[in-house]
């Protein structure tokens, strides 16, 4: 085989490894979401426990971020200020455990399949929050399209069987919190030229999540548990569950890592139909036609918005590419320049 035929063999290696990263990711991420809305459903394992859930989650990816980077030095801390971690970890910790905590609230109350469909206004909460703290440019064509995948969201809401005001807003919440997390990400960390992997993230902001979800477990889940006689903690339920939740953490790393993080946005869309069709054919949720309207609509939206983006990462990649294409020419220019002016001389001379 010649060397073109090196070069396809190459790159048909490489699509054939991007689709295995959004597989592993898509598996881990379907299998954490029906196992958490297993252990939290009341008709189902019956533990309705979602903030000592996500301490556990948090106790166990502490634990093994911390062997990881200490005992086994598979990667090396980041080098972080006392006065950067208040000022930048703490804060992202802080809203990481109100995510966690109520987007685990949320599958008390919600069907898996409406639970996603809420999950469709991300995108609208991160361009929202961004515009409010000036990380993003108002556009008004970007705000009708955020228009649209709200009204969308709106419409399969009102077409929901399962309706809980209480369940809607705990996942509101949750998007909320966890879209202006990833803004303060942007804006505390990686203006600061500072970059966390799932490990170190785990390592420096695990640690603030238990801190910021004691004192609610005190008040509200430790009396409930304290009084609850038949409860006993099965290790193999939670310890499989905490497992699947950090090597997720892990597969998000190897995902964008390997591809991008768009490529994970379009992954999660796939992900999304995929838990919609796994909730109403095996958990047997009520999904209705209103539902798949207003879905879809969002849906289109969230496609739309991702092909802009998709866009403007091409358009920015082309100008940067030709900017060190008129840089390179320049500097070309300036040494056949300097070269004549060198052999004037030694002619002169």
């Amino acid at each position: 085989m010649g060397k073109g035929g090196s070069l396809s063999d190459g790159v048909l290696k490489k699509i054939l490894l991007s689709y295995t990263y959004v597989a592993i990711w898509i598996f881990l991420s379907f299998t954490v979401i029906v196992y958490n809305k297993y252990i939290l459903d009341r008709k189902m394992y019956n533990w309705p426990f979602p903030i000592s859930l996500t301490i556990i989650h948090m106790s166990f990816c502490s634990a093994i971020a911390f062997f990881l980077i200490n005992v086994f030095r598979v990667v090396e801390p980041v080098s972080m200020s006392r006065s950067l971690y208040l000022s930048s970890v703490v804060p992202i910790g802080a809203l990481y455990s109100l995510s966690l905590w109520f987007s685990n609230s949320a599958y008390i109350y919600l069907s898996v399949s409406f639970i996603q469909m809420l999950k469709a206004l991300m995108p609208v909460a991160v361009y929202s929050i961004g515009v409010l703290l000036k990380k993003d440019a108002f556009k008004s064509d970007t705000m009708l399209n955020m228009l649209s995948i709200s009204l969308g969201v709106a419409i399969a809401a009102y077409g929901e069987a399962r309706f809980d005001s209480w369940g809607v807003l705990l996942q509101l919440g949750a998007v909320c919190f966890e879209a202006t997390r990833l803004v303060m990400i942007q804006i505390l960390l990686a203006s600061k030229g500072i970059t966390l992997n799932p490990i170190t993230s785990l390592y420096y902001v695990a640690p603030c999540c238990l801190v910021f979800l004691f004192v609610p477990w005190v008040v509200v889940e430790y009396p409930l548990l304290r009084d609850s006689a038949n409860f006993h903690f099965d290790f193999v339920i939670f310890g499989t569950n905490s497992l699947c939740a950090f090597a997720l953490n892990l597969a998000v790393f190897l995902l964008v890592g390997k591809t991008s993080a768009l490529t994970m946005n379009v992954a999660g869309v796939v992900k999304d139909w995929l838990l919609i069709a796994f909730s109403w054919s095996v958990i047997k949720d009520t999904v209705t036609p209103v539902n798949l309207i207003g879905y879809g609509l969002a849906f289109l939206g969230v496609a739309y918005y991702n092909h802009s983006k998709l866009q403007a990462l091409k358009a920015k990649e082309a100008q940067k590419k030709a900017a060190q294409a008129d840089e390179e020419s320049g500097r070309l220019l300036e040494e056949r320049g300097e070269e004549g002016t060198g052999k004037k001389s030694e002619s002169q001379s």
